[in-house]
């Protein structure tokens, strides 16, 4: 029953965080602090706010509203069975999971995946090129990922998907 009850209840959790910006807010703060360590409260409501939009936090509030939500995070790592905790070191301060790397387990196996994807002949070939070239190669592939993001939304906004 087990197997069921815990997608159901990420179904359950995915349509409330559409519905609500609390919850869409906590629910990104701990995807992301599972994926990554030592993130600062500017950096982790960066990330939020890139998701989720500009204000997500508040006008007025914002530092109670991020605390408040940090709470309710940090209870719920805790009850998977993790320990949140924040690093004031000056070469790496932040929040983190202790006894975790650096970086999830997830993002780990997404690094070797795609470094085993890599081409060691298109290698060759980028390392022929001038610093302008691999530049405007960067550029190039990055434009046609907004691309290709702007119009999967217009796909999802219009009904589409």
């Amino acid at each position: 029953m087990e197997a069921v009850f815990l997608p159901a209840q990420q179904a359950l959790l995915e349509d409330a965080a559409l519905r609500d910006v609390v919850t869409a807010r906590r629910k990104l703060l701990v995807e992301i602090l599972s994926r990554e360590r030592y993130l600062t409260r500017s950096g982790l409501m960066n990330r939020v706010e890139m998701v989720l939009g500009e204000g997500r936090f508040g006008d007025k509030a914002w530092e109670d509203i991020f605390y408040r939500d940090m709470k309710v995070v940090k209870n719920s790592f805790r009850v998977a069975g993790y320990e949140l905790a924040y690093s004031r070191k000056k070469e790496q301060p932040g929040y983190y999971l202790k006894g975790e790397g650096e970086i999830g387990q997830d993002v780990v196996l997404q690094i070797k995946g795609a470094v085993a994807e890599v081409d060691p002949g298109q290698v060759a070939v980028t390392k022929t090129l001038s610093p302008a070239e691999r530049a405007q190669q960067g550029l190039s592939i990055t434009n046609l990922a907004h691309g290709v993001s702007a119009y999967r939304r217009s796909r999802e906004g219009n009904g589409h998907d």
